[in-house]
């Protein structure tokens, strides 16, 4: 019996739900980087980092390629890349609607405190 797309999409977002694999398609989206650049970029143990790459490459949202001892890992496609811009997008907006009513909040405590 086929997955239904709801389940595989909720299953996609828990394989994204952990912040070290968000970092590391961020560094991605620049571009292609060795595995040592990550360890410098991302303050984690090599074998924590490994397992999380793992995770990533399994999915199939990353590759890797070797030369002699030097692993490179990149984007699997340009999508991800855009995912992590519109995800962006959509925390700024929560934010600034958080800060927008943070000043409101403020601006109500002034009024109470001039009283």
């Amino acid at each position: 019996m086929p997955v239904p797309l709801c389940q595989a999409k909720a299953e996609f977002f828990r394989m994204l739900g952990h912040p070290v694999r968000i970092r590391v398609l961020e560094l991605l989206q620049d571009g292609p980087r060795p595995v040592r650049d990550l360890l410098a970029e991302i303050d984690i143990e090599p074998s924590s980092l490994s397992q999380q790459l793992a995770v990533l490459r399994r999915s199939g949202i990353v590759t890797s390629t070797r030369t002699g001892s030097t692993v490179v890992y990149e984007l699997a496609g340009g999508d991800v890349a855009e995912l992590m811009r519109a995800a962006r997008r959509i925390l700024t907006e929560m934010l600034s609607g958080q800060n927008e009513l943070l000043e409101e909040l403020r601006g109500v405590e002034v009024e109470a405190g001039a009283r």
